[in-house]
């Protein structure tokens, strides 16, 4: 039986002048911004919130967002590299983002922002983390477009080959995960809007991470490692970073759910 894998050979660059390149990965990370801009406006607008507390809200993402992604892939991944080489740090456009990291970047930064905002900090969370689940699904199709982070090889008719890489049929772990993370996002903002825009503290974040993270370390049993220490681990990095993350959403739907009963 012949079977027609698909070849992936896309530039991960739209355009190049000079020394300066626009990537897909650039936009669509940009773009994680722009679209969650405007769903939170919709919401904050549904609810009387003023245009200035979102304006501070994108601020305090945005650096939470890419601080706590590029540590985390420091951190996570290549201490040994990086702590050799610190000014490499710096170096995002040569790519290395972690999520777990960028996770981890956003509670922080939204914990900042609910103290100077004087604003709950899951009655913030709960609303953020709809447009995370986005932001997951345009971050995922830019490492499709980087030909990266892709999955061991498959038999499967909708195999990829990733020629830049080689010539093998692979998972397309970044179509598997991207869907993912926008039925999540529908969900959610189902959820929300069925709510009337006010739905109850915390169920919201406890699903999010639940979902994703879940998702996330049953996806990681397909791909190739993505650095060299995980090849010899039973659950990689990745399934690691998830674990104590799915516990925290089981515990806070629990908490939630004692809070009502003693209510």
């Amino acid at each position: 039986m012949l079977l027609n894998f698909i070849s992936w050979h896309v530039n991960p660059e739209i355009f190049h002048i000079g020394h300066f390149a626009i990537r897909w990965y650039g936009l669509l990370f940009a773009l994680s911004f722009y679209f969650g801009y405007l769903i939170i406006n919709q919401m904050f607008k549904k609810e009387g919130v003023p245009q200035k507390v979102l304006d501070q809200l994108t601020t305090y993402m945005l650096i939470g967002t890419v601080i706590g992604a590029r540590l985390g892939h420091v951190l996570f991944y290549e201490p040994a590299w990086y702590f050799s080489h610190p000014l490499d740090i710096l170096k995002i456009w040569e790519g290395g983002l972690a999520s777990h990291g960028a996770a981890i970047g956003i509670l922080l930064a939204l914990w900042v922002f609910s103290k100077k905002s004087k604003r709950p900090f899951l009655w913030t969370i709960d609303r953020i983390v709809i447009v995370v689940a986005l932001s997951g699904l345009l971050i995922r199709t830019g490492n499709l477009m980087n030909s990266e982070i892709f999955g061991k090889p498959t038999s499967l008719p909708w195999g990829f080959i990733f020629e830049h890489y080689d010539e093998v049929p692979r998972h397309p772990t970044q179509i598997y995960e991207g869907f993912s993370y926008l039925a999540i996002f529908l969900f959610l903002l189902n959820y929300y809007y069925r709510k009337n825009g006010a739905p109850t503290q915390g169920v919201c974040f406890g699903i999010f991470l639940i979902a994703t993270f879940t998702m996330r370390f049953l996806i990681e049993f397909l791909k190739e490692p993505q650095v060299g220490f995980e090849s010899k681990m039973v659950l990689n990095m990745g399934q690691l970073l998830s674990i104590p993350l799915i516990l925290l959403g089981i515990g806070i739907l629990i908490w939630i759910k004692q809070k009502r009963k003693t209510v």
